[in-house]
């Protein structure tokens, strides 16, 4: 911004209109500061397609399936073995179910959890309950510290607050 002439800078513009600025830092500094973990249910191999099943879904990040956004996915515990490429999928039987498609990952097994990353800006707040999936916990990390920041929903939060009407009883 040096090589700016003076009278061009915006600090130069804010003050010589007597301005005030104020900026939404928003995905910039918080897009990469949340992860969603996720557990590996099962794998699923057709002739023509590998799938990597987890239990974390759109409803946890719709952001791929919204709006194909990229998220990078990687083991929690570092795996060096058989590369695949696969779709990793969640278990709403939904064509928009997805954190990837056709992506060269290492085979995980059963159990493996999955980081997928960058889901900090939009993740919690963009989540759903759709088909009766309760919303996971947040956690804070700090440094060699972590706090549940909120508790896992339980199927007495989805249900809280609806009634059946004495006639249909």
């Amino acid at each position: 911004m040096s090589e700016l002439p003076e009278r061009l800078r915006l600090g130069s513009v804010i003050e010589a209109v007597d301005a005030h600025a104020a900026g939404e830092p928003g995905r910039v500094i918080v897009g990469n500061a949340g992860i969603l973990l996720t557990e590996v249910l099962y794998l699923k191999e057709t002739d023509e397609k590998k799938f990597v099943i987890v239990d974390g879904g759109m409803n946890d990040l719709i952001r791929p399936a919204l709006y194909g956004s990229y998220q990078a996915i990687q083991p929690v515990v570092q795996n060096n073995g058989e590369k695949i490429v696969a779709d990793v999928v969640g278990p709403i039987c939904e064509s928009g179910d997805f954190f990837a498609k056709d992506r060269e990952i290492a085979r995980p097994d059963r159990g493996d959890l999955l980081a997928v990353m960058s889901a900090g800006a939009y993740g919690f707040t963009m989540a759903s309950n759709y088909n009766s999936h309760p919303k996971p916990p947040e956690i804070l990390v700090d440094e060699d510290k972590y706090y549940v920041i909120r508790t896992r929903e339980s199927l007495d939060d989805l249900i809280r607050g609806e009634s059946i009407p004495a006639a249909l009883q």
